[in-house]
C-alpha cells in the first residue's frame, strides 16, 4: 500500500473478457495505490469471479456498453466514495501498473490536474502501423482540444478530484472516443494536462476488443461530430461555401463549352449537381446548427 498522507487513490481498470491478465495487472496495482476498481463490461469469461478472487473491487455491467461507459462508472465511484486521485490503466498487461507512481508523483507535486501516459520512443513495442494511426487521431483530437495533443489515445492516465468532478457529468461518448473526450472536456473547463513517459507492450498480446480500423473509425466518428457542433461553420459552412463556389465555376465554364458543342455530358451534370446541393445543404447546415443554441435560449427564456 503506498504512503498516502490522508489522500486515497483509485486505480480503474475497465476490462472486457481479460481473464488471462486481470489477475497479474490487480496484483500489481494494489502496491501503488489504496484500492483497485475493475469494470467488467458484460465479459463473457471470468473477468469479474478473477479479480474479486485477486482483491478488486468489481462493477459489472449486464451488456457491453463499451470502454466509455466503463470509465464513467468508475469516476462516479471514485467520486461517490471521496477518492482524491484516479490511476486509469487496461487490463490487458499492455501498460506497466510499476509506472503508476511515476504519474501519481508527477500529479501531485506538478500543479497537474490530468497526467497523460505518453508511449515514447524504445519503451514501446508500438507496431508503426499503430504509430501513424495514432498521429492522425492526436491531429484530429488537437482540433478540439485547443492545442496539439500527444498520445491522444493512450488509456494510461492519472487525474486529481477537481479533474474527476469537472469532467465526469460531461462524459457521454461512445466506444472507444473516451481518451479524446477527456481531453476536450479537459480543455472546455480549463484544467491543467502535464505529460509523462511511459513503456507500453504489444509483443504477443491481443491488445484491443475492438480492431483498430474500427477504433480508430470510431474515434474519429465521435471527434467529427463535436467539432461539427462545436464549430459547424468552419468544419460545415466553410466546406460547403467552397464546394458551391467550385461547382458554380466548373458550371459555367460548362455552359460555354455546351453553347459551342451543343453536346450534353450526363456524367459531368451530375458532378455539377452534386457539388452544387451538397455545398448548400452543408452552408445551411452550418447557419442552422450555429445559430440554435441561440434559439433554444431564446425558448428557453420565453417559457419561463
Amino acid at each position: 500500500m503506498a504512503a498516502n498522507n490522508g489522500k486515497r487513490s483509485l486505480a480503474i481498470i475497465p476490462c472486457y473478457n481479460e481473464q488471462l491478465t486481470i489477475a497479474s495487472v490487480i496484483s500489481k496495482s494494489k502496491r501503488f495505490v489504496d484500492d483497485v476498481l475493475v469494470i467488467d463490461d458484460g465479459s463473457k469469461d471470468n473477468t469479474a469471479k478473477i479479480a474479486k478472487a485477486a482483491g478488486a473491487k468489481v462493477i459489472t455491467h449486464n451488456i457491453n456498453k463499451g470502454k466509455s461507459a466503463g470509465i464513467k462508472s468508475g469516476f462516479m465511484y471514485a467520486l461517490q466514495n471521496r477518492y482524491d486521485y484516479v490511476i486509469t490503466l487496461d487490463g490487458d498487461a499492455q501498460h506497466n501498473p510499476d509506472e503508476i507512481p511515476l504519474l501519481l508523483n508527477n500529479l501531485k507535486s506538478n500543479g497537474n490536474d490530468i497526467i497523460l501516459g505518453v508511449r515514447f520512443g524504445r519503451t514501446t513495442e508500438m507496431p508503426t502501423w499503430r504509430k501513424f494511426g495514432k498521429r492522425v487521431l492526436d491531429y484530429a483530437t488537437s482540433l478540439g482540444a485547443g492545442g496539439l495533443v500527444t498520445d491522444s489515445q493512450c488509456g494510461f492516465r492519472a487525474f486529481n478530484k477537481k479533474a474527476i468532478e469537472n469532467m465526469v457529468k460531461k462524459l457521454n461518448g461512445k466506444a472507444f472516443s473516451v481518451e479524446s473526450e477527456q481531453l476536450i472536456r479537459a480543455h472546455e473547463t480549463g484544467l491543467n494536462i502535464g505529460i509523462n513517459k511511459i513503456s507500453c507492450k504489444y509483443k504477443d498480446l491481443d491488445t484491443s476488443t475492438q480492431g483498430p480500423t474500427a477504433h480508430g473509425f470510431s474515434v474519429l466518428t465521435f471527434l467529427m461530430k463535436h467539432l461539427i457542433i462545436k464549430r459547424p461553420l468552419l468544419f460545415l459552412g466553410f466546406p460547403g461555401l467552397i464546394m458551391l463556389i467550385f461547382g458554380l465555376i466548373l458550371s459555367l465554364q460548362y455552359l460555354l463549352v455546351y453553347d459551342q458543342v451543343n453536346i450534353f455530358n450526363i456524367g459531368y451534370f451530375f458532378l455539377l449537381s452534386t457539388l452544387l446541393i451538397t455545398g448548400t445543404i452543408a452552408i445551411t447546415s452550418g447557419l442552422v446548427i450555429n445559430r440554435l443554441p441561440t434559439l433554444l435560449k431564446k425558448i428557453n427564456y420565453k417559457f419561463r
